[in-house]
């Protein structure tokens, strides 16, 4: 019969595989933020939490945001980038894969600003801000989504 020791080193590699494996079914996230940014590392936890493998690049996003095409009035705190797409702001991760799952005609998408309770964004003793998810790009924009902080409203 095998140790609890080695029940307990088993059971821990199992979970490790299960979590790489849904990370192996989505494609990789690449985040740039300003380094001062601290609910930007909170919105990159949820992604990862969520799992999506995401990589940081900390430096100026503006110019980012300009050649990836984001729109002024859609900006954020932070861009990504993922499975062609763009991703800026606090866009729950649920939303993120329902974009790469129904691959929409669009350059990405946005949430504009800063809404309390979106991923990243959780305050303590303060309800979550209900906002928009917004498809952009060439084609014009539209509502993805509605959420009220993580959850679809």
């Amino acid at each position: 019969m095998p140790s609890r020791r080695a029940l307990l080193a088993g059971l821990a590699a199992g979970l490790a595989l299960g979590r790489g494996a849904l990370a192996e079914g989505l494609p990789p996230v690449a985040v740039t933020k300003d380094p001062n940014c601290g609910c930007c590392e909170k919105w990159v936890t949820h992604l990862r939490e969520s799992g999506f493998t995401v990589t940081v690049t900390e430096g100026p996003v503006n110019p980012l945001k300009i050649r990836l095409g984001v729109p002024r009035e859609l900006a954020s705190c932070h861009t990504a980038q993922v499975g062609g797409y763009v991703v800026e702001g606090h866009v729950p991760a649920g939303a993120i894969k329902r974009l790469l799952a129904e691959k929409p005609k669009g350059t990405g998408l946005s949430v504009p600003g800063m809404p309390v309770g979106s991923p990243g964004m959780e305050v303590d003793g303060m309800e979550p801000d209900t906002y928009e998810v917004t498809l952009f790009g060439p084609e014009g924009r539209s509502v993805f989504a509605r959420y009220r902080g993580a959850e679809v409203a």
